[in-house]
């Protein structure tokens, strides 16, 4: 995706994806805490009079961005702001917006910009929204299958000492996942915990697979690896779990889903060490 430049110094990004439901459905997919907590990350939002004035989004443990919202138009739009990534880069705005279609259909488009007179930032801005293609086939899955329902979710992550694509093998190859199709049903080998569904989208560029669970409980995998700023590459698994006992079943699994995960990948003793 590249990055649109205006007179203005207005530079942005746009991503969007067609989901099934009503304006008012997607709406709460994507415009409160339990509806975005449950295909993307855990997010809050902070009202004063009845109206959402900030909200806070958590990437993982200490891992937390908030920024203010700066428009509000149900059901049709909202628009969130924050400082930039770094000391001395330019705030950084996000409207969400939702449009219908024929069919019973609606367009949700993600909009990030910033103001900037130079391309400094441009790297960052792309970088910043290649992340949002994999969350919104989520939100596909989310509103096709799991349409209303609140997500308890799991956010794991390990480290590795090889490349992107020797993690992805691993990984795939150990979830059993490695060849399966899409549409195809799939489940953990018998030493792996439990876990199996439907295979939703799997694809090495990036490595990205979406995996709609029946096994421990009715959700989403998501899957991933990814190479960070400075070389280091890591694997990552998120689960969202729906149903009554999707809370208990994320505090029971996080932990064992962790330590398979580094089993799986040990770090090099000197690398741990570090």
């Amino acid at each position: 995706m590249s990055v649109k430049k205006e007179a203005s110094g207005r530079r942005s990004i746009q991503v969007e994806v067609e989901v099934p439901g009503t304006p008012e459905e997607v709406w709460q997919a994507i415009a409160t805490g339990p509806g975005i907590s449950s295909w993307f990350v855990p997010v809050a939002f902070e009202e004063r009079d009845g109206k959402p004035v900030a909200l806070t989004v958590s990437f993982g443990p200490g891992v937390e961005a908030r920024s203010a919202v700066t428009a509000w138009d149900p059901p049709r739009m909202f628009t969130n702001e924050a400082d930039g990534w770094m000391p001395g880069s330019p705030p950084i705005a996000t409207e969400w917006s939702v449009e219908a279609r024929a069919g019973g259909i609606c367009t949700v488009r993600i909009v990030t910009s910033l103001f900037a007179s130079t391309d400094d930032w441009d790297n960052q801005l792309e970088a910043g929204a290649s992340a949002w293609p994999a969350f919104l086939r989520s939100l596909r899955i989310y509103l096709t299958h799991f349409r209303g329902q609140g997500a308890a979710i799991m956010q794991v992550t390990t480290p590795v000492a090889c490349s992107e694509a020797e993690a992805w093998d691993t990984l795939t190859t150990a979830l059993g996942v490695n060849g399966v199709g899409v549409g195809q049903r799939w489940t953990t080998p018998a030493d792996v915990p439990p876990l199996g569904g439907v295979v939703e989208y799997v694809t090495e560029s990036p490595y990205d697979a979406l995996l709609r669970l029946d096994k421990p409980g009715p959700g989403i995998a998501a899957l991933g690896a990814v190479t960070y700023p400075g070389g280091q590459s890591v694997v990552a698994m998120n689960l969202y779990l729906y149903g009554d006992q999707a809370a208990a079943a994320v505090a029971r699994e996080t932990p064992v889903w962790q330590a398979w995960l580094e089993e799986c990948f040990p770090m090099p003793t000197e690398l741990a060490l570090t």
